[in-house]
């Protein structure tokens, strides 16, 4: 029987001579040299829960780490780090068998090892005798820790320990020790810590080696499939919307996904609980405020209370907020331990998980009442001092100084950013308690301009009005600068003048603003406006915006043109869209369709690029787009983008009277060429006239003509048009519009006289006078002067032809294709008038007298057909299509049963009656 001398302490020499070196320690004494009892928990994993996400990405890291010294796995609390070890070391996964030991913070060196040498023990590692125990709790001599690591060494098999809770709160000596006795067990120990902080063995050392594997925080979080997962595991049928909220509030966070879990199985509703659940009011509050905040010395609990009123902290604000200096160094300790709070990139700022955050101000507000908006304040001015606006901004709002707040964005030129960039919708939430009897000219401005956003024209117009009165009472001799009432104040005016203007359509006042605003942009500081580029693009757009909704499309394009140019720097991505936008429907209007495609693509491309969040965008791009489309004779490419531009989610920016007419236009042309003149009207109508200037009542009513008249009523077309007042000038589209209808009605020799006023010069968009030849053109027709009208028709043809303007002459008729197909020679330079894909709506087979189609035609006959409608002979059509002669031959045959005619331009002229071509 083996004896030991209870009272000899292991690392002074030999046990005793009866005992036969090597000979492994089979008993050994159940006591720390404490004298107390071994504490059997501590040897024992933690159950894996029976929920349980499965993470075999990280369980096989673990693995692969335990074929090496060391694996580090670093987590804040209730980040699933023992979770995880303990799921690993139960699946058979390691070497042989993990030993396991839970770490006490206040574990002395000498006590620590007799834990360790206990669990080894009991994890079947046997050890010679020789190494001995420690016997004191203060500490081991080198000499043991030789022992021990040799012992170690000459293992027939690597033991695998698991050190759970490894913390910086071991002393030094225990560290070192590890670390030496890791280094020196020559792959006979391998040990997996967990920890929630980064322990004080040498890091470093273990990465340059390649002999460490490290799972952290990133690593643990949980991915929304995990989420999803563990929500299966409860039962709990979330919406991906909802595990999205979930994963946006909690971080991923393993224990705050678990507690959430729990508590909607409780909750009637599981998806309203994630979208109302306040983490104040839930067990993730108990959790955090007894694992993180009470974990912490009393001075650091009170930096976190007092820093949670920020998103983010520097050391130095950390200091304005404590009036201590010792920010930086508890702020990077906080992050070290993982303490819920991490430093954001390699800046010197930091921010606490948004939880954790939550709770800590709920609990700033129970236990100091009253501290909270004075802390936002003190926040507000150390922001304002440092050059942070947007973040000055929000606490001066917080803090309930809605003057400080107001006067930050007047005075360096940032009210804008209420109105456009990605800062809008979080300013503007900041400033919506703001009351509405706030004194002052900033409050009333940022007032105006947060109405202004909510397209709440009304209360924008009575928010300026405030404004004015303010700047009026206050003369620049005797208005303090807290004031808000010099320069930076009247710009900002005139500048939310031009902004309004747009909505209310005045061009005059919009244009008096714009050049106010101009003038003042000149006596404000340079640096100033040069750090605000979107001011001038975003005037510029906007007064363009209103040129354009009263008509003036040359002033509207030129002003729209140096709006694009005054953009490009970043935070003009806004303004550089909006001016895109309209400069594209400036040049749709003037029949510019190449110029006005390249400008709404250009558009749809700044939105991507900028990330610009659907709601924001307008829709203007796709309806230009729609427009072009739709004057090229495509109707299916515009019907797409038209339900783009109409179906944009969320309020969405209404639309400027420019913009809301053409809209109705487009959607009404387009209907009533798929045939459905109801809606047509429908759409014209649903536009009030009230308000609108008098180009645009002649628009509509010019649009509703071409509907009736497409609906065979020459009359009801005559009547809408004489219903309107004459715009002045007397537009032309009105003009050629009236000529059209008295065409229709067999009024040719009026319909002259009604073209006669059509100037012939370059001041008329090109679609309107290429439409005024082509109706010369009919009238001579119809006359019997072939001459004139061949004349005319390549007028209109010459003139359409540089922009495809094809919809015209499909709505004029077939009479255009017979009488270029008398003439092959004209016809072959018109083969643009057949469109690239089908795009006419049929008419019914019967309406003509003709008989229906026998069968349809084949994708094969339908490409022989669109050849012979551009006029190619038989072997021009075979080598366009890589066939013989005879084939195509064969497939016109085809053709000409099924459509039931005998010769090739009777066919050519059935299939576009019958929307085939």
């Amino acid at each position: 029987m083996i004896t030991t001398d209870h009272r000899f302490s292991g690392e002074r020499g030999p046990i005793t001579s009866r005992i036969p070196a090597g000979t492994p320690v089979t008993s050994m004494d159940h006591r720390a040299p404490t004298g107390d009892p071994m504490l059997t928990a501590r040897f024992a994993p933690p159950a894996v829960p029976k929920l349980l996400v499965h993470r075999p990405e990280l369980l096989g890291r673990l693995t692969a780490g335990a074929q090496g010294p060391l694996t580090l796995i670093n987590g804040p609390a209730g980040s699933g780090k023992t979770v995880l070890t303990a799921h690993w070391a139960a699946g058979g996964r390691a070497p042989r068998a993990p030993v396991w030991l839970t770490v006490e913070p206040d574990d002395a060196p000498g006590a620590f090892w007799a834990y360790v040498l206990e669990a080894l023990h009991r994890g079947g590692v046997a050890l010679p005798a020789a190494v001995g125990r420690p016997t004191r709790a203060e500490g081991v001599t080198r000499s043991f820790l030789v022992r021990l690591a040799d012992g170690l060494a000459a293992s027939a098999q690597p033991a695998v320990l698991v050190l759970d809770q490894f913390d910086t709160a071991q002393p030094p000596a225990t560290t070192e020790g590890l670390d030496f006795v890791l280094r020196h067990a020559a792959g006979g120990l391998r040990i997996v810590l967990t920890s929630r902080s980064d322990s004080l063995l040498p890091l470093h050392r273990y990465r340059a080696a390649g002999e460490i594997t490290e799972i952290r925080h990133a690593d643990l979080r949980f991915t929304d499939a995990d989420a999803e997962a563990l929500l299966g595991e409860h039962r709990l049928d979330i919406s991906p919307a909802g595990i999205r909220l979930l994963m946006e509030r909690t971080e991923g966070w393993a224990a705050g996904v678990r507690l959430c879990a729990l508590a909607m199985q409780r909750s009637a509703d599981p998806e309203a609980f994630l979208r109302q659940f306040a983490a104040d009011r839930t067990t993730i509050a108990d959790y955090l405020l007894t694992e993180v905040l009470d974990a912490q010395p009393p001075p650091t609990q009170d930096l976190l209370l007092r820093v949670c009123v920020t998103d983010r902290v520097h050391p130095d604000l950390a200091d304005a907020l404590t009036g201590r200096d010792d920010g930086a160094r508890t702020l990077a300790g906080l992050a070290r331990d993982n303490a819920f709070l991490e430093q954001i990139d390699a800046s010197a700022w930091y921010r606490l998980h948004p939880l954790f955050a939550e709770v800590l101000r709920a609990h700033l507000r129970q236990r100091c009442p009253g501290l909270e908006p004075r802390l936002h304040g003190r926040a507000a001015r150390w922001l304002a001092r440092t050059g942070r606006l947007t973040e000055a901004v929000l606490q001066g709002a917080a803090a309930g100084d809605w003057r400080f707040a107001a006067e930050q964005l007047v005075d360096n030129l940032a009210i804008g950013r209420l109105l456009t960039g990605l800062e809008a919708d979080q300013l503007g939430r900041a400033f919506a308690g703001m009351p509405a009897g706030t004194t002052g000219v900033a409050p009333a401005l940022v007032g105006a301009a947060c109405r202004l956003a909510e397209q709440d024209l009304p209360a924008c117009e009575a928010a300026l009005r405030r404004a004015d009165a303010a700047l009026a009472d206050a003369s620049p001799e005797d208005a303090a600068p807290a004031d808000s009432c010099g320069p930076a104040a009247r710009f900002g005016r005139a500048f939310l003048g031009v902004l309004a203007g747009r909505p209310a359509g005045d061009v005059t006042a919009t244009e008096r603003d714009a050049a106010d605003a101009e003038r003042l942009l000149r006596e404000l500081p340079p640096h100033l406006v040069a750090e605000r580029p979107e001011l001038r693009a975003l005037l510029l757009a906007h007064l363009g915006a209103v040129e354009l909704g009263a008509g003036r499309l040359d002033r509207a394009g030129s002003t729209l043109t140096a709006a694009v140019a005054a953009c490009g720097q970043p935070g003009t991505e806004s303004p550089l869209r909006e001016a895109l936008g309209s400069l594209a429907l400036t040049e749709l209007l003037r029949g510019r369709l190449r110029r006005a495609a390249e400008h709404a693509r250009a558009s749809l491309a700044v939105a991507e690029r900028s990330a610009l969040p659907p709601e924001r965008r307008s829709g203007t791009d796709h309806l230009v787009l729609a427009g072009v489309a739709l004057e090229q004779d495509d109707l299916p490419t515009a019907r797409r983008h038209f339900d783009l531009a109409t179906a944009e989610p969320g309020p969405g920016p209404r639309p400027d009277p420019a913009t809301a007419v053409r809209a109705a236009v487009i959607g009404a042309r387009i209907s009533a060429a798929e045939g459905d003149g109801d809606a047509a009207l429908a759409a014209l109508r649903a536009v009030g006239p009230d308000g609108l200037p008098a180009w645009a009542v002649d628009e509509l009513a010019v649009a509703e003509s071409a509907v009736h008249l497409a609906r065979d009523d020459a009359a009801g077309a005559l009547r809408v048009l004489d219903a309107v007042e004459a715009p002045d000038g007397d537009r032309p589209e009105h003009a050629v519009a009236r000529a059209r209808a008295l065409l229709a009605a067999g009024r040719g020799a009026c319909a002259a006289g009604a073209l006669a006023g059509v100037p012939a010069d370059d001041g008329v968009a090109t679609p309107v006078r290429a439409h005024a030849y082509l109706l010369h053109a009919q009238i001579a027709a119809a006359d019997g002067d072939s001459p004139e009208a061949h004349r005319c028709l390549g007028e209109a043809l010459a003139l359409a032809r540089p922009e495809e303007l094809r919809r015209m002459f499909t709505e004029s008729g077939p009479w255009v294709r017979r009488t270029l197909g008398r003439d092959p020679r004209p016809a072959r330079a018109h083969g643009w008038l057949t469109p690239r894909a089908p795009a006419r709506t049929a008419r019914a087979p019967q309406a003509d007298g003709q008989p229906p189609v026998v069968e349809p035609l084949s994708a094969r006959e339908t490409e022989v057909l669109r050849k012979a409608a551009e006029l190619l002979s038989t072997e021009e059509i075979a080598a366009e299509l890589y066939v013989s002669a005879n084939t195509v031959k064969t497939h016109l045959k085809s053709i000409y049963r099924k459509l039931c005619v005998t010769r090739r331009s009777e066919a050519v002229h059935r299939a576009q009656d019958l929307g085939m071509l």
